[in-house]
C-alpha cells in the first residue's frame, strides 16, 4: 500500500462517520498553533515519509487525520449557515485535510497546520465558488464575498456594533465600490423557484405576480400602424373596409349595400388591401 492508498482509505474511513466532534477552544475560527510546531504531528509526517509497511503506512495516516479533525471542525465552522449544510462542509474540509497530509512535506516551513490551514480554507472556497453560487459573478467577487461574511461577524464582535460599509472597506483593504459589488453578489448566490410560497402568508406563489403577456398590446401596435395608412383611403374605400373586416359582411352583401357586383367588390378591396400594404409594411421595417 502506497501513501495514496493509505489516504483513500483513511478518507472512505472518515466520510462514513458521523460529523458530531466539537472544535476546542478556537481564536477567530481557527485554534492558534502557528507559533508552536507541533512535534508528535512532525514526527508522524517524518515516519509517513520513510516508512516502507503498508499497515504502519495507513495507520500513521489515521492518526495524523484524526489530529487534526478539530482544525477541519474550526475552518468549517466560520463557513457556517452560508447555504450549504454543515456535512457537506466537514467532508470538503477532510477531504482537504487528506489532501494536505498529502503535499505536505516535513521540516519545511513553520509546521503542518500553517500549511493546512490554507489548504482546507481554499478548498471549501473553491467548493463555494463550484457548487453554491446560481448566478456566477466574477471570481474575485465570489471570494470577496465570503471574506466579507467573515469579517463582518469578526469586526462587529470587536467594534460592539454593526460595521459601517468604510469599516469594513477598510478592514478588507478595499474601496467602498469593491464593497457594494461583493456586497450585491452576496444576494445573487441563490435564487428561488418562481413556484415557491411568497412571504405574505397568502397562499400564492411568485408565478402569481408574474406578468403575464397582454393581447391587447398586439391591438394597440396594430391601431398605430393602420391608422395613418386608412386615412390615404377614400370615404368609400374605409367605408368597404369597415363593412368587410369590422362587420364582416360577405362581399355579396357589400354589392349589394353599394349597388356592384361581388366581383367589383372583390376586385376594389384587393386595390384597397394593396393601397394598406403599401402603408403599413415599410413603417413595419422602420420600427
Amino acid at each position: 500500500m502506497n501513501l495514496l492508498s493509505a489516504r483513500t482509505s483513511s478518507c472512505r474511513t472518515l466520510q462514513s462517520r458521523t460529523v458530531e466532534r466539537t472544535p476546542r477552544t478556537v481564536e477567530n475560527g481557527v485554534e492558534n498553533c502557528s507559533d508552536d510546531v507541533d512535534s508528535v504531528t512532525e514526527d508522524l509526517l517524518s515516519r509517513l515519509a520513510t516508512e516502507q509497511d503498508p499497515a504502519q503506512i495507513e495507520l500513521i495516516y489515521e492518526q495524523l487525520v484524526e489530529r487534526h479533525l478539530d482544525l477541519v471542525n474550526a475552518i468549517a465552522n466560520r463557513y457556517r449557515r452560508r447555504g450549504v449544510e454543515w456535512d457537506d462542509l466537514v467532508q470538503v474540509g477532510r477531504l482537504a485535510l487528506c489532501k494536505a497530509i498529502t503535499g505536505y512535506r516535513s521540516g519545511r516551513g513553520p509546521g503542518f497546520r500553517a500549511y493546512a490551514v490554507p489548504t482546507i480554507t481554499g478548498e471549501i472556497k473553491r467548493y463555494f465558488r463550484d457548487h453554491v453560487w446560481d448566478v456566477r459573478p466574477p471570481r474575485r467577487l465570489q471570494e470577496l464575498q465570503l471574506d466579507l461574511r467573515e469579517c463582518e461577524g469578526h469586526l462587529g464582535q470587536q467594534l460592539g456594533h454593526s460595521p459601517s460599509d468604510r469599516e469594513l472597506a477598510a478592514a478588507l483593504g478595499i474601496d467602498e465600490s469593491a464593497l457594494r459589488d461583493a456586497q450585491v453578489a452576496g444576494r445573487v448566490s441563490t435564487t428561488i423557484s418562481i413556484d415557491a410560497p411568497t412571504e405574505s402568508g397568502s397562499g400564492t406563489t411568485w408565478s402569481d405576480h408574474l406578468a403575464t403577456q397582454e393581447k391587447s398590446y398586439d391591438l394597440v401596435e396594430a391601431r398605430v400602424l393602420l391608422r395613418p395608412a386608412v386615412e390615404v383611403l377614400s370615404p368609400r374605400e374605409r367605408r368597404i373596409i369597415y363593412l368587410r373586416f369590422v362587420c364582416g359582411w360577405t362581399q355579396q352583401e357589400i354589392g349589394q349595400t353599394l349597388g356592384v357586383s361581388q366581383m367589383q367588390v372583390s376586385r376594389l378591396l384587393s386595390r384597397i388591401l394593396g393601397k394598406l400594404r403599401a402603408q403599413v409594411v415599410p413603417r413595419a421595417r422602420a420600427s
